[in-house]
């Protein structure tokens, strides 16, 4: 009789988003059994387009469950028969909402909930998506490169989307800690995620930086810089987490090398795509002493991964909303 072997099944949460949509492609074109959460059936048709933009013409291996971050509902049933979970589903608003709980608790109970489910289900590793968020705002950024032992100071003042991706890592680490049974947990912490739009699915990042940078709609440069990296890293870097020994235990700051302002990107897209600027502002550059370094040594030397470069996904994220594709 022959030797059939399987590839392990993984659950990614949050399918209809930009990385969760990612992440489920390269799973799926690595052989994968994917199960995939969506807060309604109904939005199911925009990931099946998407994955079929991607290249994916099989479906067998892909199984889609209703399940929602705010209620236990069929979670027992996401995560069943898992090996790995990749906890990928979170809020990213466009504005602050005016209570800063309707950011965090869903953030902070959706991951509470996922890592519950996945130790009573006997899943081996659950891969986290914080955010650089949770990293990076703590002490003064001047001459300081920001790494994985850095930690957002909780009791500083906060914008609600900095503060929920805070509480739910720290959240995360301390079941994992406490009541976790010997389930293993590894997060990353990307920085602003760029990179190619398939099936249109996009991201707040791409609506406000992308877009509005191209159409006009942003007239001036905020006084911040952000770190750049590609969804398709990103997604590379959760599988990668998922599978490597020295993974469990470890965060891991997504990120390609250098930071840039709103100027920079305008300044890329005038040199590099002109053809797509519909009403580009001249947005002015911003003083050095806002540039907030970080390191992505950690991930390529234990992981060895190795990004894109930042001008490569933000030009791929200007094609792809462009129709360029």
């Amino acid at each position: 009789m022959k030797n059939i072997q399987t590839k392990k099944t993984v659950l990614v949460t949050g399918g209809t988003g930009f990385l969760g949509i990612h992440t489920i492609l390269q799973l799926l074109q690595q052989g994968y059994h994917v199960k995939t959460t969506l807060r309604s059936l109904a939005k199911k048709d925009s990931i099946l387009k998407a994955l079929k933009e991607g290249g994916i013409t099989d479906f067998s291996h892909l199984a889609l469950i209703e399940a929602d971050l705010t209620t236990d509902k069929n979670w027992d049933e996401a995560v069943k028969g898992c090996d790995y979970i990749l906890h990928v589903a979170s809020p990213f608003p466009a504005d602050d909402p005016k209570d800063e709980n309707e950011l965090i608790v869903p953030a902070r109970d959706g991951a509470l909930r996922v890592l519950k489910a996945s130790r009573d289900a006997g899943v081996k590793r659950v891969v986290l998506t914080s955010s650089f968020a949770a990293v990076g705002y703590s002490i003064d950024a001047k001459d300081h490169i920001f790494t994985e032992k850095d930690w957002t100071d909780l009791n500083a003042p906060l914008p609600a989307y900095i503060k929920s991706k805070t509480v739910a890592e720290k959240s995360a680490w301390e079941f994992i800690e406490k009541e976790g049974n010997g389930i293993e947990l590894s997060v990353i912490n990307p920085v602003g995620i760029f990179g190619p739009v398939i099936g249109g699915i996009t991201s707040a990042s791409l609506d406000i930086a992308i877009s509005g940078i191209l159409n006009g709609s942003m007239d001036k440069t905020p006084p911040f810089t952000m770190g750049v990296v590609d969804v398709r890293d990103v997604a590379d870097i959760h599988i990668k987490a998922m599978l490597h020994p020295e993974a469990p235990g470890e965060r891991f700051i997504a990120t390609s090398d250098g930071v840039m302002s709103f100027y920079d990107v305008a300044e890329l897209f005038k040199k590099e795509r002109p053809q797509y600027i519909l009403d580009v502002k001249e947005l002015q550059p911003i003083g050095k002493e806002f540039y907030k370094e970080m390191s992505n040594e950690k991930a390529e030397t234990i992981l060895s991964w190795n990004p894109r470069s930042r001008e490569e996904a933000l030009l791929a994220s200007a094609d792809s909303l462009m129709g360029n594709q």
